[in-house]
């Protein structure tokens, strides 16, 4: 029996391993005809290609109209951007780019978190922070904003307990009033799903849960916030007349649940 344990250790040991150093898949979600919308979503430190080629080459193939960036580019602790620029120039060389920040960003240190907004100016992308722009896909009038929350809505008194939520009227006042023919909401955090669907969004786009980190039986585990089975891992959910789409993610450790790209077509 000792034997047998060591040997499934083994194996999961390996299989985690290869999980989190080699796969990458596409998820593909079909919700509609018309536009095609590529997600990226928690980079963090992770390089896939010395200086993301690999990762840039997969979003080319599937010819996106649009790239979407959902936060966490970049880990707090990063002092070297050179992975992250090369990704950003690569993406916006296939399709206009779109991007939020999430906690990492927020948390640089400040001498950090200068050299990033300078590498960002580096680039073409369009960084939202309690923003919106207007464009036009296929013939449709979007109208793309992007959230910025309160970092105590993600971390509190160096912990996580008594986090502060985001509601319907926090929104009005981060973003204004929810407003346009068709809008999409670039939100880090998807725990806060049921307000952005009260706010009036159509579509929802966010990561940071890392899809649960461990995932059985298509449910995650485990939050950021060290909070067990949290309601928005992964994938599409419908909350009223919004959709949530949860990416993933591409990097920090996982099990049972790859680095993921989500392509859309909406």
């Amino acid at each position: 029996m000792k034997k047998i344990i060591q040997k499934v250790l083994i194996a999961g040991a390996l299989y985690a391993a290869a999980e989190n150093l080699l796969m990458l898949k596409t998820r593909h979600e079909r919700l509609g005809k018309g536009i095609c919308a590529v997600q990226i979503s928690d980079l963090h430190r992770k390089k896939f290609g010395r200086k993301n080629e690999i990762l840039c080459e997969i979003v080319r193939r599937e010819n996106p109209d649009i790239i979407l960036v959902t936060g966490d580019l970049v880990t707090r602790t990063c002092s070297d951007f050179t992975a992250a620029e090369a990704a950003l120039k690569g993406l916006c060389a296939i399709a206009p780019v779109f991007m939020i920040e999430g906690n990492h960003e927020q948390s640089l240190a400040f001498e950090n978190k200068k050299k990033y907004y300078a590498m960002l100016r580096r680039t073409d992308v369009i960084l939202l922070k309690n923003s919106y722009s207007d464009v036009t896909l296929e013939d449709r009038k979007i109208r793309i904003y992007g959230l910025c929350e309160p970092y105590t809505t993600y971390k509190k008194n160096n912990g996580y307990s008594g986090l502060d939520i985001v509601t319907e009227d926090d929104l009005n006042r981060y973003l204004g009033r929810c407003s346009g023919s068709e809008v999409w909401l670039m939100a880090h955090n998807p725990l806060h799903g049921r307000s952005y669907a009260q706010w009036g969004a159509d579509y929802t786009f966010s990561g940071h849960v890392h899809g649960g980190a461990l995932r059985i039986f298509g449910h995650g585990i485990l939050s950021p916030e060290r909070r067990f089975f949290p309601e928005f891992s992964k994938g599409v959910y419908t909350i009223g007349n919004m959709k949530l789409l949860v990416s993933a993610g591409l990097g920090k450790l996982r099990l049972f649940n790859p680095p993921e790209i989500v392509t859309y077509y909406i």
